[in-house]
């Protein structure tokens, strides 16, 4: 390496370290290896991508394989991660999903646009189109029993606190009305096998149903995103006045903590081992025969240690184990113990941190009260 290249890499390397730089700009992966020379921001590489396809608002260049000027350190310099922060993301509402690296891409695209190509974020009291409080329009649904995708009319009220669908364009009466208290939604483009599958799921008679739904246009089913946390968090105002924007934003939709395939036996243990897709939303633990079924075999709900609940590695003793997968986890409740396998002993780490995650929280009053209904259902 020349000294000049030397000197270039030392003064790159130098401002990476600088407050707000040492992390990706946009998704917050730590050591970005790539900048954008005309927003004067440090990305990383998924996100260099995205910023390659608005190019008449971003240039970008690798920290080590290309080439640099002086004048380009220097722009650099003069902006940096946080003055590009306090511009592009100085009025970004409470409600809106800011989406890090272990999120999709539809949903890391549509930021980085929304950011720096729309400029959604830089002034006050923009209008925006997932904040009017009311929207209607077509997505794709998953059919519940056939599993085709159908075009259906959905309409999300904030005035009605609820969102809609309809099984023909001019019907009258909704398919189902979901109050917006019940409703999350969360990006699965892997499971429904579509780079804008969004899961929305509320509960039926207490039980959990999902719907499967996504749009061709990627700007579209993101704004139906945050138009269902505009009008959840306007909701949560009401309902719970005097709480912070900052408390009521961690009530809004969520992700998973974790999903995948086990495979558990029944209360008895003496039942041979099914595998079964698994969700942990938050205290539910839903099982599914299959991952896009609209209602879950069976729920299973994870308390806190205080009240009795306990996971630990592999199964209770006497229990028949599975012949094929060898990782168990037993769960322990108030009332029983459940029993389960994993295929390998990482995906056994893998739940048994997230379980603990939630059994070492203390329960809210509201999780008490879905706590009885789980044992009254029984």
């Amino acid at each position: 390496m020349s000294t000049e290249k030397e000197r270039i890499f030392r003064a790159l390397k130098n401002l990476v370290q600088n407050p707000g730089n040492g992390i990706c700009a946009d998704c917050q992966l730590p050591e970005p290896e790539w900048a954008s020379t005309t927003l004067g921001i440090f990305i990383c590489l998924k996100c260099s991508g995205i910023h390659r396809n608005i190019p008449d608002v971003s240039k970008v260049k690798s920290l080590i394989l290309d080439p640099w000027i002086e004048s380009q350190i220097q722009f650099m310099a003069q902006h940096g991660n946080a003055a590009a922060q306090q511009k592009y993301e100085a009025f970004v509402p409470i409600y809106y999903y800011v989406p890090n690296y272990t999120d999709c891409q539809v949903l890391r695209e549509q930021w980085i646009r929304a950011k720096y190509e729309r400029k959604d974020f830089t002034e006050p009291n923009k209008p925006l189109a997932y904040a009017t409080g009311y929207r209607e329009g077509f997505l794709w649904k998953r059919g519940r029993d056939n599993g085709q995708f159908l075009n259906r009319k959905f309409v999300l009220s904030e005035a009605d606190g609820n969102l809609k669908y309809f099984t023909k364009h001019d019907a009258k009466e909704p398919k189902a009305v979901i109050k917006v208290d019940n409703i999350n939604a969360t990006f699965q483009p892997t499971k429904i096998g579509n780079p804008n599958g969004l899961q929305i799921t509320y509960l039926k008679d207490n039980s959990t149903r999902n719907i499967f739904v996504y749009h061709e246009e990627e700007k579209e089913i993101v704004d139906w995103f945050n138009a269902i946390r505009a009008v959840q968090f306007h909701y949560l105002q009401v309902a719970f006045p005097g709480t912070s924007d900052h408390e009521l934003k961690h009530k809004l939709t969520r992700n998973f903590l974790k999903e995948g395939y086990m495979e558990k036996t029944g209360p008895k243990q003496t039942e041979g081992f099914k595998k079964r897709w698994f969700t942990l939303d938050h205290r539910r633990l839903m099982y599914y025969k299959d991952p896009l079924d609209a209602f879950a075999k069976g729920e299973v709900f994870i308390g806190s240690s205080e009240n009795g609940y306990l996971v630990k590695e592999g199964l209770c003793p006497g229990a028949q184990s599975s012949p094929g997968w060898q990782y168990g986890i037993t769960i322990v409740t108030p009332d029983r113990d459940f029993l389960f396998t994993c295929e390998t002993e990482s995906e056994q780490q893998e739940w048994i941190a997230a379980f603990n995650s939630v059994i070492n929280q203390q329960m809210s009053p509201q999780e008490y009260t879905v706590e009885a209904n789980f044992k009254h259902r029984r």
